[in-house]
């Protein structure tokens, strides 16, 4: 059989959804084994066997590409915590199983969120409500006030403090070789212990106090 009777493979037509999480999948990939400046469209297109042209018909530039590739790391990260949550019966549950998922996904994707974050141009766009911190940080606040009668004001500060520690363990693993499980202990303990410290503190010092009438408040409704 010559070459030209060979039968040529049929071409996978994938839809523009299929097609832009391979291209993301790509810079991903490039992003963390070379860095942000590896990208570009023509590399792009090469590595994902596309023309240049159809990279850029879903993505107008390379910065536009990585903002979109942060915002799904983001989000996707975002969404596993939220299920690890609902799935928690104690606070020492939710705190453990949310941890666990967070520096599970920065020990494997780690070095990929920290360079395109690195990048202002990457970093500061899009809407962050889609999967920033606070609607996490409003959730676990509302269960810990709800459960332990503290005012949402002071949980909410209380939980968003506290939701920097995994980001500093996070930072940690990545740039230090360090047993991850252990890291893990080390940081619901520490967080675990700034809640439990704020619920005693709020029992006898934290606590708003009433306000009392005055007494020309008084005496103005007597007269």
């Amino acid at each position: 059989m010559t070459q030209s009777n060979i039968p040529k493979k049929p071409r996978i037509r994938l839809s523009p959804e299929a097609r832009k999480a391979m291209i993301l999948d790509q810079a991903a990939k490039l992003v963390a084994s070379e860095g942000v400046s590896a990208v570009s469209m023509e590399r792009l297109g090469k590595e994902a066997g596309i023309s240049k042209g159809l990279v850029y018909s879903y993505y107008q530039s390379v910065t536009v590409l990585l903002q979109e590739l942060l915002t799904r790391e983001y989000r996707h990260l975002r969404n596993l915590q939220f299920k690890a949550a609902e799935s928690a019966g104690t606070l020492e549950q939710l705190v453990r199983r949310v941890t666990n998922v967070y520096l599970s996904y920065i020990h494997e994707r780690g070095l990929l969120i920290e360079r395109l974050a690195m990048d202002p141009t990457i970093a500061n766009s899009g809407d962050p409500t889609l999967y920033d911190r606070n609607s996490a940080v409003d959730y676990i606040a509302e269960i810990f006030s709800d459960n332990f009668g503290i005012d949402m004001e002071i949980a909410r500060q209380t939980v968003d403090i506290s939701y920097g520690i995994p980001a500093a363990a996070g930072q940690y693993i990545n740039h230090h070789d360090a047993d991850p499980e252990l890291i893990e202990d080390i940081t619901v303990t520490m967080i675990l212990g700034s809640l439990e410290a704020v619920q005693k503190k709020y029992k006898t010092s934290l606590k708003r106090l009433g306000k009392r009438k005055s007494g020309e408040d008084n005496l103005t409704q007597t007269s």
